[in-house]
C-alpha cells in the first residue's frame, strides 16, 4: 500500500516537472528545442556585416566623389590663375617696352631740331655743343633705365663681357691679356650683360 503511493507521487512529480518546462508527458527534447539555430546566427552576423561594408563602401564612394570636384575646381583655378599670370606678364612687358620708346621720343625731337638748325648753320662749335647735349641726355636716360656702360678703367679682357675681334702680339708679358682698343663699348642692364663690348686684345 505504501509503495504504490510513493509510485504515485513519483508519477505526480515528474508530471509537473515536465509541464512547468513547457513539455508535455513523452515528448522527445533536443538541442534544437532548447538552444538557437546556430546557422540562422551566423547568417544574421554575415548580412550585418555586409550591410556595414555596404556603409562603408558608399561613404568611401561619396569622399571620393566630393575630392574629385574639390580637385577639379583646383585645377580650374590654377589653369585660370596661369593664364591670368601669362596675360599680366606680357602685359608688362609690352607696357614696359612702350613706356622705353616713349622715353626716347624727346631725345628724338632733340635730334630733329638739331638736324633742323644744323641746314641753316655754319657755326661748328654750336652743332658740337648740341650733339653733346643730346648725347648726355640719352645717356641719362639710359642709366634711370638701368643702363651702363663697363667700366672703361677696367683693362682686362674677360669673355664673360667681352668679344675679342682682334688680338695683337706684344713683348710686355704684363700687357698680354688686356684690352688695348675698344671698338665698341659694351653695356650692363641691372647687373647683366646687354651687349658684349668688341675689343682688341694683346696676345
Amino acid at each position: 500500500m505504501e509503495k504504490n503511493n510513493y509510485q504515485n507521487n513519483e508519477a505526480e512529480f515528474n508530471s509537473a516537472e515536465n509541464n512547468e518546462s513547457g513539455f508535455q508527458d513523452g515528448q522527445e527534447v533536443g538541442i534544437s528545442d532548447v538552444a538557437p539555430d546556430v546557422e540562422t546566427v551566423e547568417e544574421a552576423e554575415a548580412e550585418q556585416e555586409v550591410n556595414t561594408l555596404e556603409s562603408q563602401v558608399e561613404t568611401l564612394q561619396q569622399q571620393v566623389e566630393k575630392e574629385k570636384k574639390e580637385y577639379l575646381f583646383l585645377m580650374a583655378e590654377f589653369d585660370n590663375f596661369r593664364k591670368r599670370t601669362l596675360r599680366e606678364k606680357s602685359e608688362i612687358i609690352k607696357n614696359a617696352g612702350e613706356n622705353v620708346l616713349k622715353g626716347l621720343l624727346p631725345i628724338m625731337d632733340d635730334f630733329e631740331r638739331g638736324l633742323k638748325a644744323a641746314e641753316t648753320s655754319d657755326d661748328a662749335s654750336a652743332m658740337k655743343e648740341g650733339m653733346s647735349l643730346i648725347y648726355n641726355k640719352l645717356k641719362k636716360y639710359l642709366s634711370m633705365n638701368g643702363v651702363k656702360e663697363f667700366d672703361p678703367e677696367d683693362n682686362t679682357f674677360d669673355t664673360e663681357k667681352h668679344e675679342a675681334i682682334s688680338v695683337v702680339p706684344v713683348q710686355d708679358e704684363a700687357q698680354k691679356g688686356k684690352i688695348l682698343d675698344t671698338v665698341e663699348k659694351g653695356y650692363m642692364i641691372n647687373d647683366k650683360v646687354l651687349r658684349h663690348a668688341k675689343v682688341v686684345v694683346a696676345q
